[in-house]
């Protein structure tokens, strides 16, 4: 195994053996104290074969960023909420594709479940606030209005 992987310990493997005496060496999953390489990063991986050309192996990435720039282009276009809507659906697209699919490519940035919360939890507050947007909101909550007169008005 690579030094980077390894790190060995000074005590004793077993009851009875001494570690300078010869005894067998336990290795655990510890960072070393001194690294000499950076970590491959999760999203390194491949979501199609490596002889497969760069934009098809990155299709995860490329699905939602062109879903994205489709709901930018709408919004530029006087579509506001339709636009909003596929921007917020993309995330919550990308959220399920981070979980569902062994590899994602560059659609992974740190560990699968802060993935999977931050696009989720972002999404769905984009896809909400288009919803609720004014005028003629599609969705309203009725407290909502309540929570913010109270909030803000001083007595």
């Amino acid at each position: 195994m690579p030094a980077e992987d390894t790190h060995h310990s000074a005590g004793p493997t077993a009851p009875g053996a001494s570690g300078a005496a010869g005894g067998a060496r336990r290795t655990t999953r510890r960072f070393p104290l001194l690294t000499k390489d950076t970590a491959r990063p999760e999203g390194g991986g491949r979501a199609a074969p490596g002889g497969a050309p760069a934009p098809a192996r990155q299709w995860p990435m490329l699905v939602m960023l062109s879903t994205v720039a489709l709901g930018l282009l709408l919004t530029a276009l006087d579509q506001f909420r339709i636009g909003t809507l596929l921007i917020g659906a993309a995330l919550l697209a990308g959220a399920v594709m981070r979980w569902i699919l062994p590899s994602v490519g560059m659609l992974a940035v740190r560990s699968r479940f802060t993935d999977i919360a931050t696009y989720g939890i972002l999404g769905l507050a984009i896809v909400l606030l288009a919803l609720m947007a004014q005028p003629r909101p599609w969705l309203v909550i009725p407290f909502l209005k309540d929570t913010l007169h109270f909030t803000l008005t001083s007595k």
